[in-house]
């Protein structure tokens, strides 16, 4: 007897929208909630198909994890758990998805951008980094941060599509508040999730941006981005994302030596978003083949974020994790265009 639905029809749905769907297949809301709810709580129904993909790599230190999930096309995406001891002394493990196979954006500091963007991931794509992290990996996963492969905003339907599915209470149940997304400046989707958000539903969710230069000419030599959307145009967006409701805004500053490190950076920081609820998330640059930029010291982190904190903006440091494992902040890679799919 043939399944009544596909993995990627649950992973790509809502519990509402999977039963529409299986609804028209004459299965009844009581049993497709529970295949549903089986599959995504528990990883398994035997009226759905399997999940043709696997983790086809685990590398960790024994806390942090970085796995490689093999799509049905062979293409390969890189997510990575993150256990982290919260201010209460809780455990909690953050999630770091991707959005794309590769990534357009050529941030000259990350290693996912050697590869272009070869794809964009589908919804069910997305949720089964979820799926195997919980159900293959064992991972109480309480945490999601869009801050893997790719940019999100670059593939908006799809993210939008999964939060969506992340956030429903009868399966990942994942609540926005517990849930981030990173961009590098997209100013059309922040404008485009503003309103998602503002409908309700996501008004917790935690949006973080990616600055790394104090104005357009420092930053345009990191981010190509900086030429269709400047660091005016992203304020603008981040006002309206405040003004709609929207929490307050991480501004994610990568530190690197001799490039992003100057102290004087810091005023001219806090003169273009000074006026704006944020906090300023120092990432020390992690290292990444074709850049013989060095890792900053301690010295280094300390004088920036003291210029920073001058200011009277708050900032903290981001823990590094995953560096020797090449699991950090832009060491995610999988391949280069060329060779995405052998």
């Amino acid at each position: 007897m043939p399944a009544l639905a596909t993995a990627d029809e649950c992973l790509a749905h809502t519990l509402q929208g999977f039963r529409d769907l299986v609804g028209a297949r004459q299965c009844a809301a009581p049993a497709a909630t529970t295949l549903w709810r089986s599959f995504m709580v528990h990883g398994k129904h035997a009226d759905v198909s399997p999940d043709n993909r696997e983790v086809a790599e685990v590398l960790g230190d024994g806390n942090t994890r970085k796995f490689v999930l093999r799509h049905t096309d062979g293409a390969k995406t890189e997510s990575v758990l993150l256990p982290l001891v919260g201010k209460t002394g809780r455990l909690r493990t953050t999630l770091c998805v991707s959005s794309q196979v590769g990534c357009a954006m050529g941030c000259t500091f990350c290693a996912t951008g050697t590869m272009g963007r070869i794809r964009n991931l589908t919804t069910a794509e997305i949720l089964a980094q979820w799926h195997h992290a919980v159900h293959t990996l064992e991972a109480r996963v309480t945490n999601i941060v869009f801050m893997g492969m790719g940019e999100p905003m670059d593939n908006f339907d799809a993210v939008l599509a999964a939060l969506g599915v992340l956030t429903d209470g009868a399966g990942p149940a994942i609540s926005a508040r517990h849930i981030g997304i990173s961009t590098v400046g997209h100013v059309d989707g922040i404008r485009a999730l503003t309103l998602a958000m503002a409908k309700g539903g996501l008004r917790s969710l935690r949006l973080a941006v990616s600055i790394n230069g104090p104005n357009d000419d420092v930053r345009g030599e990191l981010m190509p981005i900086t030429r269709r959307w400047g660091l005016d145009d992203v304020v603008d967006a981040l006002d309206g994302w405040i003004d709609a409701g929207g929490r307050p805004v991480l501004l994610e500053w990568v530190l690197i030596p001799g490039v992003t490190d100057d102290p004087t950076y810091a005023t001219e920081l806090a003169a273009r978003f000074g006026h704006l609820p944020c906090r300023v998330n120092v990432i020390p640059y992690n290292p990444i083949e074709g850049r013989d930029w060095p890792v900053p010291d301690e010295v280094t982190i300390d004088r920036f974020m003291r210029a920073v904190r001058d200011t009277g903006l708050r900032v903290h440091r981001r823990a590094t994790l995953g560096r020797h494992d090449a699991a950090a902040c832009g060491q995610l890679v999988t391949a280069s265009r060329s060779s995405s799919t052998r």
